[in-house]
């Protein structure tokens, strides 16, 4: 067994040996990547955010849903930009929150009480998704939207205020959801140039528009879900 180790690492040095020598040089030019990132904020110190790009793009989509009374975690950011809402709430623990009408937990929303629920980069961020989930489909009134979004490409930045407990793929988010609402509607964002630059902290305006045109399911950076709380 050991011999039959030793002769394969043989022949793999062999191989790498005889690929220097024989490889086309472009195809032996390595990339030279930067050792370092160009932000340690999500390269919101640059402009706007690559990941943000697609967490915009869902809302604007999905803007006719942002509508009765709506609630948003921590500011309401996307309610006042893509909405048409008739009232506002903001949910935050912190309570010297000057924007926030509801302290506490998404357990402290009251039930079938809003219409729509913008919920951003917040469920990678709890303990117990599952359990906060169904809080938020006991919030929603019957045929409210949940629009959420989590990551699954993304730096792990030390001290960040709200650290990240998980990250999901699509198919991890819709057998979450489909625990709690019927049918969610799940999709993937992003491919290799945009999961790339997010990491190194570049900002939207230091890619092509055309960058953000294709989705390629090998490279979630983003995932998104609409999910509708059964009129019955």
């Amino acid at each position: 067994m050991n011999a039959a180790r030793r002769a394969r690492a043989a022949l793999g040095r062999a191989y790498a040996r005889a690929w220097r020598r024989a490889a086309p040089r472009s195809a032996r030019t390595v990339p030279a990547l930067p050792a370092e990132p160009l932000s340690r904020r999500f390269g919101q110190d640059r402009g706007r955010p690559i990941d943000r790009v697609y967490i915009e793009r869902f809302l604007q989509e999905h803007a006719a849903d942002l509508r009765g009374r709506g609630v948003e975690i921590y500011e309401p950011t996307y309610l006042e930009r893509f909405g048409r809402c008739d009232r506002i709430d903001v949910l935050d623990l912190d309570l010297a929150n000057p924007r926030a009408t509801i302290h506490g937990d998404f357990d402290a929303l009251p039930p079938a009480a809003f219409d729509c629920f913008v919920c951003t980069q917040t469920l990678s961020a709890v303990g117990d998704p599952l359990r906060r989930l169904r809080e938020a489909h006991a919030a929603l009134k019957p045929g409210g939207v949940l629009l959420a979004t989590v990551p699954n490409i993304t730096p792990d930045v030390p001290g960040e205020a709200f650290p990240d407990h998980l990250r999901y793929t699509a198919h991890g988010l819709r057998s979450l959801a489909a625990q709690v609402f019927p049918e969610p509607e799940v999709r993937a964002h992003g491919n290799v140039r945009t999961a790339a630059a997010f990491l190194y902290g570049m900002a939207e305006h230091e890619l092509d528009p055309a960058d953000f045109a294709r989705d390629d399911p090998a490279f979630e950076l983003v995932v998104t879900l609409r999910a509708v709380r059964p009129e019955r």
